[in-house]
């Protein structure tokens, strides 16, 4: 008969989005398994890290051990979690969350870039970014919470709002 401890729990796995932001991604692989940050947290041993991280607070950033443990849990390579987070020495801004609706037309996430303090736009549609809803004006919430891809206030598709964004 089998003990407690050897049955593990199994988890539903989550594709990587090309470019994709760590929030997001958490985000996502949080709703398929029903667990809450502190959840997938504790399930990784790494207690409020990834609350912080789906808010881009990487202050201090993760260390490599941190994403091992997480890789473990989540199924995903190590340095394909790395690729999710900011490059050393890129400055970030926490807020506002920003977003090319062009570019969540072709794949629906939030991609890491737009967060770069540097990013001025979407260099791949030559757009200026959205920081709120063009129709209702709300702020878009991080993207660990974006489960529909549409405005959490008026529900307006993210795709949709390109029509608002401005040539660079």
């Amino acid at each position: 008969m089998m003990e407690a401890e050897e049955i593990k729990p199994w988890l539903f796995q989550v594709e990587p989005l090309e470019g994709e932001s760590i929030s997001h991604f958490l985000g996502r692989f949080r709703l398929a398994n029903d667990l809450t940050p502190s959840g997938l947290g504790q399930a990784a041993g790494l207690g409020g890290a990834i609350a912080r991280w789906e808010k881009f607070r990487f202050n201090p950033p993760p260390s490599r051990q941190q994403l091992e443990s997480l890789a473990v849990v989540v199924g995903v390579d190590t340095d394909r979690l790395e690729k999710m987070l900011p490059p050393a020495g890129v400055g970030m801004k926490m807020e506002p969350i920003r977003l090319c609706g062009a570019c969540y037309g072709e794949s629906p996430c939030h991609k890491i870039e737009w967060q770069f303090k540097e990013t001025g736009g979407c260099g791949r549609h030559n757009l200026t970014l959205l920081s709120e809803c063009p129709n209702c004006g709300a702020r878009f919430k991080v993207p660990a919470l974006w489960v529909d891809g549409w405005c959490h206030r008026c529900f307006t598709p993210f795709a949709e709002m390109v029509e608002h964004q401005k040539r660079i």
